[in-house]
């Protein structure tokens, strides 16, 4: 399936954040914003080096738990457990950071960690050093072999792992062609709805509306599409079709070929000349 590929050539302004691989990315942000310091929270350090994973929820979240193969969105501050010596941080900067449980892209003690958050939640975890960097720390001043470490960590977004199992099984039946982009919200999201600046990942379905043929699917590539809507990332009538819903929403889009590929319509993409365009959104983030 190809409408992921397809974005990038077509948009003038940008290119889509990403298929879902890149969530903290710079090009998830709007062109001309920058992100805003956010305030930082302290980290209470333990009582006696920690030896072995300790977890503290400080603020528990709502919602679904984030499990392993999902990619959480988080801001984070790190500090040495024996002194209380900051070596890392990204509340200063505001821009979010993002990482895929379980699969070693960061320390065992995340990987475990991270396991169980919700959205909203702050979480403090105290990691013993063997879940850490053990005796080989990485090439900073403040980080020592054998040191413990204390992380505070607000989770922000929460990007489920996609499930080719899990995709809607809808059938559209063949359409005439539209003179207005028009929708139908076939699940009225019960999370939050997307601000300003914000960073969405959405599940995406593409129909041929002459005869209701799948041209597209981001469930079967294993990622969803992260994009900042307003920042001339994606294509226009994307933009247009999410405004409004809320997470956990599903939306059914009715797009004119004038407002999708044109008169040519998307060989590529196997839509025909002259042919709307029919999208079957699902917003599943937004941070």
């Amino acid at each position: 399936m190809r409408f992921c590929k397809l974005l990038v050539p077509v948009v003038a302004l940008g290119v889509l954040a990403a298929c879902g691989d890149n969530a903290n990315s710079d090009s998830a942000k709007p062109s001309g914003t920058a992100a805003d310091a956010i305030p930082k929270p302290a980290v209470k350090l333990p009582t006696e080096t920690p030896t072995d994973l300790v977890i503290t929820d400080i603020t528990k979240g709502t919602g679904t738990a984030a499990a392993s193969g999902d990619t959480v969105i988080v801001h984070y501050v790190g500090v040495r457990s024996v002194d209380g010596a900051e070596f890392d941080n990204n509340f200063d900067t505001g821009e979010p950071f993002s990482v895929t449980i379980g699969v070693a892209q960061v320390i065992k003690g995340w990987d475990e960690g991270l396991v169980g958050m919700k959205l909203g939640g702050r979480r403090q975890l105290d990691i013993p050093a063997e879940m850490a960097y053990g005796d080989h720390p990485p090439s900073t001043d403040v980080i020592q072999p054998g040191d413990a470490l204390s992380f505070v960590i607000d989770l922000v977004g929460i990007i489920p792992k996609t499930d080719p199992a899990k995709t809607p099984d809808i059938s559209i039946p063949a359409t005439p062609n539209q003179a207005d982009q028009t929708f139908t919200d076939l699940i009225v999201g019960d999370g939050p709805g997307i601000e300003a600046g914000q960073t969405i990942a959405i599940q995406l379905l593409a129909f041929s509306a002459a005869d209701g043929k799948l041209l597209d699917s981001s469930w079967d590539t294993g990622a969803p599409l992260t994009f900042a809507p307003g920042g001339g990332q994606s294509l226009p009538f994307l933009e247009e079709a999410v405004a409004g819903m809320k997470v956990g929403g599903r939306r059914q889009v009715d797009i004119p070929f004038a407002e999708a590929f044109g008169q040519d319509g998307n060989p590529d993409l196997g839509l025909p000349a002259s042919t709307d365009l029919i999208m079957v959104i699902d917003l599943i983030a937004a941070y």
